[in-house]
């Protein structure tokens, strides 16, 4: 069910699309961690924010 208010429709995509994940555990990190919060590795990237359908 698509989301209609565009209030809530900015905080959905900032939910989803706004974090950092870590390149070595996978684990989701807020977007201004400097380490990962699983494993405390610095190896961190920015989520893929382009939407679509995965290749």
């Amino acid at each position: 069910m698509p989301i209609a208010d565009p209030v809530k429709r900015q905080i959905a995509v900032q939910r989803r699309l706004m974090f950092k994940i870590c390149m070595k555990c996978g684990a989701k990190n807020p977007i201004d961690a400097v380490k990962c919060r699983k494993c405390g590795s610095h190896a961190l990237r920015l989520k893929n924010r382009e939407l679509g359908a995965k290749k």
